[in-house]
């Protein structure tokens, strides 16, 4: 089974997580120079996968300087008719952006979006449109990136669609500094769970390994792609996707959230599969899930 890590407390610590503000859009920049997501290209297409992910934010200066520092992820600025947009890479694989937020959302914290691969964006636009989601910023071809657009959720929680003009990268296991895991945490599970099997095909089924009877698995390709569970009842929370990068050493990852102007809100703990678990805030109030493999544990190789 590929990197399958529900991580059994993970509702509770990504609670805090979802305590952020709605997502609001700026309007889609021109074409600028974007590095193409696969060098070279791939004829690759594995539908459901999380290929991307995008942070709002109104300090793209201050995120750049954290996630450069904490990750050792390498950043490139591009220009877009004046509004900056920066891409960043694990080694020379880019693997996230950062995006300006609009002048009437600047005060609220950064959030990140993920972002899904798609085979036909616009008809999986019309599926999530017709399911009861919201086409927030509509389909839109961008330079050596593809075809990208952003939907809402049943619940509100915002998400991308990408079909990449460049092919998508292999199903392999997550490198340190790559993104390791998405969760959606919801009022709904079930419902929510069944409205991304609408719009990206993907197979749902109950979390087997778990006696709670709402949290499931989001699959494509015979390979668990995402998880979904209860959005626990907590003042402010509200639902969200939960991204999670994978690292080589944690603690050494945490030391330096400090002084880059971060916090770690959950300290590191033992999680599924030999894993460890902790959850950061970056200075704009964006969070990650970061987990490292006790042992050089692999999930890949685990039934």
């Amino acid at each position: 089974m590929h990197i399958s890590s529900l991580y059994r407390n993970l509702a509770g610590v990504a609670a805090l997580a979802a305590l952020m503000a709605g997502t609001q859009f700026a309007a889609p920049a021109s074409a600028a120079t974007f590095p193409p997501l696969n060098n070279p290209a791939t004829k690759e297409a594995h539908p459901g996968k999380f290929v991307w992910a995008e942070l709002f934010t109104a300090d793209s200066a201050a995120a750049a300087k954290f996630y450069s520092g904490v990750f050792g992820w390498t950043a490139v600025t591009l220009e877009q008719q004046g509004v900056a947009y920066t891409v960043f890479s694990n080694g020379n694989h880019p693997v996230a952006g950062f995006r300006q937020r609009a002048p009437s959302a600047a005060k609220r914290p950064s959030r990140w979006v993920p972002y899904i691969a798609v085979t036909d964006i616009t008809a999986a636009l019309e599926i999530a449109a017709k399911a009861g989601g919201e086409v927030r910023a509509p389909a839109r071809e961008f330079p050596q990136i593809g075809s990208q657009a952003i939907i809402t959720d049943i619940e509100g929680s915002p998400v991308g669609l990408l079909r990449s003009s460049s092919g998508d990268s292999a199903d392999v296991e997550p490198a340190a500094g790559e993104w390791n895991w998405f969760h959606l945490l919801v009022k709904n599970p079930k419902a929510a769970a069944d409205f991304y099997g609408r719009v990206f095909g993907y197979d749902v089924a109950p979390d087997a390994r778990t006696e709670k009877t709402n949290e499931f698995l989001l699959s494509s390709g015979s390979l668990n792609r995402g998880g979904v569970s209860v959005l626990p009842e907590q003042e402010g929370a509200k639902p969200g996707w939960l991204g999670i990068v994978r690292a080589a050493n944690l603690d050494e990852m945490l030391a330096r959230v400090p002084a880059l102007g971060g916090q770690v809100i959950t300290a590191p703990h033992e999680a599924a599969f030999g894993s460890r678990f902790a959850l950061i805030a970056d200075p704009t109030g964006g969070t990650v899930g970061v987990v490292e493999y006790v042992n050089n544990a692999n999930p890949t190789n685990r039934p």
